[in-house]
Order: C-alpha cells, then structure tokens, then sequence
C-alpha cells in the first residue's frame, strides 16, 4: 500500500499497527533498498513501513509486502520526526528503525525469528534494547565507488571500544548502565564525522509508549530505555550492519577524494552470520541460551 504521509497512513490503515513488531525503514537513496526490506521481512517484522519519496523503485513483489508512506527524508532529523509520530500512534507496540543498507542481527537469528527475541526481552522486564551499529564497506572502491557491496563485504574486528556516558546532572559520575560506543570508520575516519555522530550506538529496538521521544542522538527521554542491561545481569543486544557511513564517506564531497580504501589490517569479511557477531563482542545474547 501507498500513503501520503504518515497522517494518511494513520487515517487509512488504523489496524496495521495493531501488533508488530514493526519494522521502520527510511530510504535516504535508492541503495539496496529491496534487500533492507527483505531482511526485516525475513526476520520476522510485520508490519514493514518504508518511509521514502515518491522516486524511489521497488520491485513489485516487495511493494505489496511492505507500507510505503511518502516522507521528507531530506529534512532536519527527519527519521525522528518519523518515528515519533508513529510511536504517539501505536503505545504498546515493539518497533525497530533504521535506514536503507543497514541490516539488524540478533543472537541466533538463523534460527529464530525477532518475534522470540522480543517476547523473551519482554519477559526480562525490559523495553528497550541496545545495538551496536557495525560498519561494513566493499572491499574494492574502484569496482564500488559508493562502498557498499554485500558480495565480499568486509568490516572491522577490532578498534571497538566504550566510554562513561557524561550525566548533566552529576559531572562526578556517569549514567547508571549507559556507555558511549565508538569504533568502525567513525573512528577511523573521525576527521571527517563531527563529533556528535561519532558514537555506533543506537536504542533501535523499543516499546512505544505515550510521551516517549527519539531524540537525535538515537537515544530516548526516558534515561532506562538507554541502557545496556538492566541491574541485575545482562541482557541482549543486537547489531546494525550498516554500508551507511561507509556510503555517506564516498559521496560526501569533502571525504569522498580522500578515501581510496577502507580496508586495513583488521578488516575481515564479514560471513552474514550472528555468531560471527558473537564471537567478536557486538552483540551479546544476555540470558537467551
């Protein structure tokens, strides 16, 4: 189906988010769109909102999957002004968001669905759950000049790290269970990210409620939706592969002449697999066995 915009998709299909989870995509371009929606297709997400312009193609089978709402993607923080129109609209219902070429892992996603992660999630008491954006970058930029080549992907294995998040409130102590994520090419290529969007983390998964905000850094209003874990052990978290950065470095005028290569000795290619996310410390099953 096709909308308008957010209010005409709210007016005219008041069930589809009567359920969830819900899958929000916004096509920044018309990179890899169709393999995005699959995959949170294919992971268990229903209902699946794009939110893109009207130039933007699909294929036709893809199309009659998913909620196409016309959206200015364009516009100052326009994926928040999204989300949180739709999170007024739908109190209660699980939502992830996320942007075009960027693809969300969970534990064990192979064989189970996002369904049974966040069921289990819930069972924890918990409304919110962390995930680390992880970059991905085509191996030859000669062959892919905008970087994004899910044949051969390759990411980084190491050069993670965190930092205490700072609190306002208490500059002697950090927030309780928040920590700043750094790492992939924000870090490497730091020079040319400003410094707010340096961080790789982003709350993606969460539970609608009324008067809860995406704020612009990817987090929430309501400080325990940011945390990692809750006080008593760990929990899950997921991950975003993203061609983002990697895309918006090759494109931008004042990176893309600078950038020849991403690789470097700790590039590795990364094999579409949870546990290799596992394995390397960027995603955490928590209690989930």
């Amino acid at each position: 189906m096709k909308y308008t915009g957010i209010d005409h998709f709210l007016a005219t299909a008041p069930t589809v988010l009567a359920k969830g989870p819900a899958a929000i995509v916004m096509a920044e371009d018309d990179v890899e769109v169709d393999t995005t929606l699959r995959h949170h297709i294919a992971a268990g997400f229903s209902p699946v909102l794009l939110l893109a312009d009207d130039s933007i193609p699909l294929p036709a089978a893809i199309e009659a999957q998913i909620h196409r709402i016309r959206h200015d993607v364009h516009a100052d923080n326009a994926l928040m002004t999204g989300v949180n129109r739709l999170i007024e609209a739908a109190p209660g219902l699980w939502m992830y968001y996320g942007f075009n070429a960027e693809y969300l892992f969970h534990p064990f996603c192979e064989t189970r669905n996002v369904r049974e992660m966040l069921a289990f999630h819930t069972e924890e008491r918990r409304e919110a759950m962390l995930s680390y954006v992880v970059d991905l970058y085509a191996p030859d930029l000669n062959r892919h000049p905008n970087a994004v080549s899910l044949e051969g992907a390759q990411m980084d294995k190491s050069g993670y790290y965190a930092l205490g998040r700072p609190d306002p409130a208490n500059h002697n102590h950090p927030r309780e269970r928040q920590l700043d994520f750094f790492g992939g090419l924000r870090w490497r290529f730091e020079e040319h990210i400003p410094a707010p969007r340096r961080k790789i983390d982003r709350i993606a998964l969460f539970r609608a409620k009324p008067g809860l905000r995406l704020r612009p850094d990817f987090t929430f209003n309501d400080e325990e939706y940011n945390t990692y874990a809750c006080p008593w052990h760990h929990n899950i978290t997921t991950a975003i592969v993203s061609f983002r950065t990697a895309k918006a470095l090759r494109t931008n005028a004042g990176s893309m002449f600078d950038i020849h290569t991403f690789q470097w000795h700790n590039s590795t290619e990364f094999q579409w697999h949870s546990q290799q996310l596992m394995n390397l410390g960027l995603m955490e099953p928590g209690q989930w066995f």
